[in-house]
């Protein structure tokens, strides 16, 4: 493996968007029409994520500039979020992960198994 400059931003930006919330948000994003949804369209594609739990990882990501968020002069306001050119960068990295647990994901539960009976 390379070294990195700065391991402290690695760890960092590792922890931050390889959470499963983040995970969720960005592939549930790039699933959506425009990689573009409001609040309430993200939280039904994400099973079990709460409204707060939603909310911070919305914001952590916005913060990132992974994300933007665009607030619309209505009444009720409509907030929708957009994945940015950067948060799109990170789906190619993703689906390899995500490519990764759907190939090995047997062979992980058997090597559990395997530790849990010794």
């Amino acid at each position: 493996l390379p070294i990195y400059k700065d391991p402290m931003a690695v760890r960092e930006i590792l922890t931050k968007v390889g959470d499963k919330w983040s995970i969720f948000l960005i592939l549930s994003l790039a699933k959506l029409p425009g990689n573009r949804a409001r609040f309430s369209e993200i939280e039904r594609s994400i099973p079990g994520i709460s409204q707060r739990m939603l909310t911070l990882t919305l914001r952590t990501l916005e913060r990132d500039g992974l994300v933007t968020r665009e607030l619309f002069p209505e009444v009720p306001p409509r907030v929708e979020y957009e994945l940015t050119p950067l948060g799109r960068s990170l789906l190619k990295p993703m689906q390899g992960l995500v490519d990764w647990v759907t190939t090995n994901w047997e062979k992980v539960k058997e090597a559990r198994g395997r530790f849990d009976s010794k």
